[in-house]
């Protein structure tokens, strides 16, 4: 039982580790022993993060463009490189659009379907053989695809193809955590409620817009990175070894008040 959490020795995958609830996750992580890859678009960024990451333990930058099948196979191609199994992989990478119904514009919508939804399919297809390779019936491999609260609610903001990509996050957690079961891997999901990320910064960065949605959180408080981080080590340990095809909702009540 003292060893349920540990992660120690473990290796991951964190796409969109850059920042926000990826990099939240990547540090947990690493704090507990595993070692990190994390990737983004944007290499500086990425490689800024990844210097600051491995001040708790071993962190390696890939860049790598996740809204291709082209880029995912070329990511995994590089990771295959270093490492010939993959016991963690954290689908986080995540991109938002804003516009009023009338006038919400086949690019955005395409943009953000591609990365949010298609990205967790092609990288966990092309991960398969890293994935079984460390996956057992006693010990499976996990797959961890971020949704959001708001592929389960109306969010009330213009961000029609988000709340449908992560609805749709939720149901293909479901549907490859039962197909992927018997080759030894784990398929769950976090839907996340309001954490400081660059997805959320038009609200954490003004006063009023905060007060008001925190009057919406029973807990009465944004998400912590210790909040992220532990629901990561918990779907990536022998906690959850029997838990697949799930989604934990983690967002203070938020969806209880609704």
């Amino acid at each position: 039982m003292k060893t349920l959490f540990d992660v120690a020795g473990k290796v991951a995958v964190v796409t969109g580790g850059s920042s926000g609830i990826g990099a939240m996750m990547a540090r947990g992580l690493l704090e507990n022993g595993a070692k990190v890859y994390i990737t983004a678009r944007k290499a500086e960024r990425l490689h800024a993060m990844a210097e600051e990451l491995s001040e708790f333990g071993e962190c390696i930058g890939i860049q790598g463009d996740m809204a291709s099948v082209g880029g995912i196979e070329a990511f995994v191609a590089e990771v295959s490189k270093h490492e010939d199994k993959i016991d963690i992989l954290i689908n986080n990478a995540g991109a938002n659009w804003s516009a009023p119904v009338e006038d919400f514009p086949e690019g955005g919508w395409d943009k953000v379907m591609d990365i949010n939804i298609k990205s967790i399919f092609f990288a966990t297809q092309k991960f398969l053989p890293l994935l079984k390779a460390a996956g057992s019936k006693d010990n499976p491999a996990r797959v961890i695809n971020i949704a959001s609260i708001n592929g389960i609610r109306n969010s009330g903001m213009p961000t029609y193809a988000y709340s449908a990509s992560k609805s749709a996050v939720i149901h293909l957690t479901e549907h490859l955590g039962a197909d992927l079961a018997s080759s030894g891997i784990n398929v769950n999901a976090i839907a996340p409620g309001l954490f400081p990320s660059n997805m959320t910064k038009q609200i954490v960065e003004n006063d009023a817009m905060t007060e008001f949605t925190l009057t919406k959180i029973p807990r009465g408080r944004m998400g912590k990175p210790e909040d992220i981080a532990g629901t990561a080590i918990f779907l990536s340990s022998d906690a959850s070894s029997w838990m697949t095809g799930q989604t934990i909702v983690l967002d203070g009540g938020m969806i209880s008040t609704a």
